[in-house]
């Protein structure tokens, strides 16, 4: 354990000393840049410029990001939960969208994406999902993600083909590895086996392979259908319960758990951190850093990275 904390250590400050190195050379090119401009303003000079600046502005600013990945389990991968809002097939049809675009934006980084509990809607989108995101700084990236997400069109379910609004909620927990200690009673644990439904038990549902868990004292709940075997879906939900449990013990420790419970509490208006809106027009707007794209389409398949990298930016200001 020891070993692999000093192993993760040397690795978050060679990539600390990497991106410094980066902005550093990227700094001084576009300052050359700068003395040649004063002293030729050729046409090719400032358009070679102008495309160098081009080129290099989202690798700066991917840069600077990663160097505010620092927090005590930023590193580490996550567990992700989407529960739709209130509206029935409309907002669980939002929820599964919700779900593609997170499959997508994993892809697109080259991290795994592994649901483990699936709740299949009564029509169509799902009631609950919960997947596991396997890659290095998943959590400190995606902790950008928690809360109310709003969407805007025309409904597909509407026959009078009128806008609806919907919303769902997501939540995201660092997946604890062995180093963190976290202690569990078995005698706090209430263990239930059921058939597994949807995408995660497809193919295994034809015996009581689920399993259930409800943490009495605190009354957090997981379960995992993605496995065939009782005994290993048991053993992923109690990875997905410790690392609950962690985020529970770090919400007291901070004195941020009511803010949280009033979150979760109320999956409505006034609450959305990012509203998504196809109709009437095009636009994809964080409400806590005012960051906007107009490219639905690209958000919708995984583009988040403009998201992600505007909110570290501002929670490392708020948090000065």
């Amino acid at each position: 354990m020891e070993a692999q904390r000093v192993t993760r250590e040397v690795s978050h400050k060679k990539l600390v000393i990497d991106n410094i190195i980066l902005i550093e050379r990227i700094k001084d090119d576009l300052e050359t840049y700068l003395l040649l401009l004063n002293e030729e303003k050729s046409e090719e000079l400032q358009k070679e410029a102008s495309d160098y600046l081009m080129e290099n502005g989202k690798i700066v600013e991917e840069a600077e990001a990663k160097l505010l990945l620092n927090g005590k389990t930023d590193h580490t991968s996550a567990i992700l939960s989407i529960h739709p809002g209130a509206g029935g097939t409309e907002s669980q049809d939002w929820a599964e969208m919700l779900l593609r675009m997170y499959s997508r934006w994993s892809e697109s980084s080259g991290r795994k994406f592994e649901i483990i509990e699936y709740q299949p809607g009564d029509e169509a989108g799902v009631k609950s999902v919960t997947v596991e995101v396997i890659g290095e700084y998943s959590y400190g990236m995606l902790k950008s993600e928690i809360g109310i997400h709003r969407l805007v069109r025309i409904s597909p379910f509407n026959a009078q083909g009128k806008r609806q609004t919907s919303f769902a909620s997501v939540f995201v927990y660092p997946l604890i590895d062995e180093e963190i200690e976290v202690e569990i009673d078995p005698s706090d644990l209430r263990i239930d086996t059921y058939r597994a439904s949807g995408k995660g038990g497809q193919g295994v549902n034809t015996t009581d392979s689920a399993v259930r868990i409800t943490h009495i004292p605190t009354g957090i709940v997981v379960s995992c259908q993605n496995e065939r075997s009782q005994i290993k879906n048991k053993s992923v939900a109690m990875q997905v319960l410790k690392s609950r449990l962690y985020q529970h013990m770090e919400e007291e420790k901070q004195k941020e758990r009511q803010e949280i419970e009033n979150t979760k509490s109320d999956i409505g208006w006034g609450n959305q951190i990012r509203s998504y809106v196809f109709h009437p027009y095009q636009m994809v707007k964080d409400h806590r850093t005012d960051h906007e794209i107009g490219n639905t389409s690209a958000v919708m398949n995984g583009d988040l990275d403009g998201f992600i990298n505007a909110w570290l930016k501002f929670e490392a200001e708020r948090k000065k």
